[in-house]
């Protein structure tokens, strides 16, 4: 099965129905095809090996994903807000695509076509056994990885990776048509394809609002009717806050809100279920290298760990959930062998929809199929998978491995820390050292001394952090993700990152 595939079947079998865009000027399953036949026509004539697409989320980034698909091509979206270094960089690595962006000025020398030009290119003949005439097995999207610890790489996602998730995951034509998605992630983002590919298989019409704002997010789900979203943690403590200084519940519309990517406190997801009582809650859990989620914690899952007066369950609020059926989670130890529940290890994924692949280095799935995501967690007696940070954090503090994690849980039950992340900080005495950054809630006090000491009591010594800064925000990544070096760096000029 390949992409080019389930355009086929999402054309055939929902021709009329609105898919992509506002309900009375959106691109139907018809209309999609069409526009995606012509896009391919254009990237054949030039004889490019692949489709840069760079610009925000929007319709003609699903045209672009099967444009690219249908003439044999991968896609790749890029980061649009990167620097002109960093831009520079990513397009030196190209060999010669075609650039669908609305700023051909940041890739001289390239041959481009603007977005609204991409959307109007001219009807092509169709040739219906061209879907069948992709190798499944090629490359169908090319993916920067964040490079939250290390320089970004190129991860290959093939058709038949993608194909695996849609079919382990989604149901064919399965929702009612006045069903409507909101996606606020970018087009960089393995979520993007993942939510394009999944919405439009299901029949679910997907709504894209590029520029995230609290009040512009509820104002769209109020006006589209949205039904599902998709947010990162950062998106969705936001929103909470808004309603909250509001005094306002979610809106009505919403019936499903996923979020996933990155950490979020506790008490944010105890307060969003709250504000959202009648919506179903999903934490996806997945990386670019598995084709999106690998573990999800449903909507019965957060409500039940929430009024659970079971401590195991109601642990289960901080956890990712349970494997997909598709794939296969194991917690290993250094030596490849599985953990028993509640011991923490290397978290390893196995399945059709597993890549695992990067350009640069290859395929790093192991014998037996086992790909390292590199996380570090353990699976309590349910099968629940707990995330306790990436492999690459961990702080060798004088021989000894130290998960932040552990230090992070506990300062955030301080009752004046509102978020935190601890990173080793370089030592010429011990290698590493233990550095917290916190963000204080509103018009809480505390200092340096108070939070060493609340550590100190509920962790042994070595655990507690040497140094404490205090930060009003954290540097992200454009998907949410905290980007710990910079702290680091920061710390090591003697300066404290500020926004």
């Amino acid at each position: 099965m390949n992409l080019p595939m389930i355009l086929e079947m999402v054309a055939d079998g929902m021709p009329d129905r609105v898919l992509i865009g506002d309900r009375a000027t959106g691109l139907t399953g018809a209309e999609l095809r069409e526009r995606a036949r012509a896009g391919a026509a254009r990237l054949t004539a030039t004889g490019a090996d692949r489709l840069v697409y760079l610009g925000p989320n929007g319709r003609a980034f699903p045209v672009a994903l099967f444009a690219a698909a249908l003439a044999g091509v991968p896609v790749l979206p890029v980061n649009y807000r990167l620097g002109e270094e960093q831009l520079t960089e990513v397009m030196s690595r190209q060999g010669a695509p075609l650039v669908v962006t609305d700023t051909p000025e940041r890739v001289p020398g390239r041959p481009t076509i603007g977005l609204d030009d991409f959307l109007g290119l001219p009807a092509v003949e169709p040739d219906p056994a061209a879907a069948y005439g992709i190798d499944p097995d090629s490359v169908a999207v090319l993916l920067m990885t964040s490079g939250t610890t290390a320089a970004p790489k190129s991860a290959v996602l093939r058709h038949r990776n993608l194909a695996a998730y849609i079919f382990g995951s989604v149901e064919f034509g399965s929702v009612p048509e006045a069903d409507a998605a909101l996606v606020s992630v970018p087009p960089y983002h393995i979520a993007a394809v993942a939510n394009a590919l999944s919405n439009l298989y299901c029949g679910r019409r997907v709504v894209h609002l590029d520029q995230f704002t609290p009040d512009g997010w509820l104002a769209t789900v109020r006006e589209q009717r949205i039904t599902h979203a998709m947010l990162v943690p950062t998106m969705l403590a936001r929103i909470v806050a808004e309603l909250r200084t509001r005094g306002e519940r979610g809106p009505d519309s919403l019936r499903s809100l996923s979020y996933g990517g990155a950490k979020l406190a506790g008490e944010v997801v105890e307060e969003a279920l709250d504000l959202f009582p009648e919506v179903g809650f999903v934490n996806a859990y997945g990386l670019t290298e598995t084709a999106s989620s690998i573990a999800v914690l449903g909507p019965e899952d957060h409500r039940a760990a929430l009024v659970s007066p079971d401590p195991a369950v109601r642990a289960r609020l901080a956890s990712v959930g349970r494997p997909l059926p598709s794939v296969e989670i194991q917690v290993q130890d250094e030596d490849g062998r599985a953990c028993p529940p509640g011991e923490v290890g290397d978290i390893a994924v196995r399945g059709d929809q597993v890549a695992g692949e990067y350009l640069e280095a290859g395929s790093l799935v192991r014998e037996g199929g086992w790909f390292a995501t590199r996380d570090r967690g353990y699976l309590d007696e349910g099968g629940y998978l707990f995330v306790r940070g990436r492999a690459d954090d961990t702080i060798i503090r004088g021989g000894e491995n130290i998960a932040p994690a552990e230090i992070e849980d506990v300062l955030a039950r301080h009752p004046a820390v509102l978020d935190c992340v601890v990173a080793g900080l370089p030592d010429t005495e011990w290698g590493q050292v233990i550095g917290a950054f916190v963000i204080t809630r509103s018009g809480a006090r505390t200092d340096e001394t108070e939070l060493r000491t609340w550590v100190r009591k509920r962790l042994r010594g070595s655990k507690t952090p040497e140094r404490v800064v205090f930060v009003e925000e954290f540097p992200l990544t454009p998907t949410g993700k905290v980007v710990r070096r910079d702290l680091v760096a920061l710390v090591q000029k003697d300066t404290t990152f500020s926004a």
